[in-house]
């Protein structure tokens, strides 16, 4: 399917939610020619045709929605080659459950240094998919990022699949700390016993504090898998943005989807393009922004 620029991808999103959304009772034609002939990735040979919908929308994003808000993409090849030249492992590497356990201060150095950034704000992106989930058009937010952009940006319902930076806890005693406390070197220190690593360390009982994130080696959430499973696989329209799709087993949620609607908006391809029904190879912010600004658009030409 031809790629298209950000105006034109982002009529044909808003059409599709203006009509889940409940406000025009027209087929949606989404730029592929025969409103009717094209199947998407579920086998559905009425996959264009916007017929009667319950009005549900998942937004499912991956690293690509927050690099706008500057923060890196650690699996970039200027990601790569940083962690390899300036820590001497890989990512993955230096974020597996493997390494904060045997390298417990080079995990730390790096997760601190690369994963986390106070200063960021939601970008565009964030703040469109809040928009439209304040409006009723987006149901669930799906997010492999630990960053909490979608929270600070209004959205409610955020499965994070890969956990969350703001979370922080004893790995001995649970007890939770923000991560503002996590980051203070004043709670970093060499543990009382054998294990000398000096890392943040819990207050009750000299256990390692880390943040509730998955790191590489560590399944998923039962519980945000099983939730993340039952929205995608519910709803009729599913947008798939900023994620190359390369990280399972949250990457293979999406085969879950058997709604009517496919939207990518990815710069570099993913596997799913040629089961797109639109695909936008344009930045997540600039598209979002724009699909909200043509919603209000077409609101207002309706009531003027």
């Amino acid at each position: 399917m031809e790629r298209t620029a950000v105006s034109e991808g982002a009529a044909r999103i808003a059409a599709v939610l203006q009509h889940i959304s409940g406000d025009t009772g027209k087929e949606i034609d989404n730029g592929s020619g025969d409103a009717s002939s094209k199947g998407n990735d579920s086998g559905n040979a009425n996959s264009n045709v916007i017929g009667t919908l319950s009005g549900k929308a998942v937004f499912f994003g991956g690293a690509g929605v927050s690099t706008e808000s500057g923060i890196p993409d650690f699996r970039s090849e200027k990601g790569l080659y940083s962690a390899q030249q300036v820590y001497g492992h890989r990512p993955e590497e230096l974020l597996s459950y493997g390494m904060f356990i045997r390298e417990p201060e080079l995990f730390f150095r790096y997760y601190v240094e690369n994963l986390i950034d106070l200063s960021a704000q939601p970008n565009a992106a964030h703040l469109a998919v809040a928009e439209l989930e304040k409006r009723g058009i987006i149901t669930a937010v799906v997010t492999q990022n630990i960053d909490g952009l979608h929270q600070m940006a209004g959205s409610q319902n955020v499965i994070e699949l890969h956990g969350s930076n703001w979370r922080p806890y004893c790995v001995n005693c649970q007890r939770r700390y923000s991560l503002e406390w996590l980051l203070a070197k004043s709670n970093w220190r060499a543990g009382s016993g054998a294990d000398r690593a000096v890392v943040p360390r819990c207050e009750m009982d000299d256990g390692i504090v880390r943040s509730d994130v998955v790191l590489y080696g560590e399944n998923l959430s039962d519980t945000a898998l099983n939730e993340a499973a039952a929205v995608i696989s519910g709803a009729e329209t599913l947008i798939v943005a900023g994620t190359s799709l390369a990280v399972y087993p949250a990457a293979g949620l999406v085969r879950l989807f058997g709604g009517d609607s496919l939207i990518v908006i990815n710069l570099d391809p993913t596997d799913l393009d040629t089961h797109a029904d639109i695909l936008v190879a344009q930045p997540v912010g600039q598209v979002m922004a724009e699909v909200v600004r043509q919603l209000d658009a077409k609101k207002l030409g309706r009531s003027g």
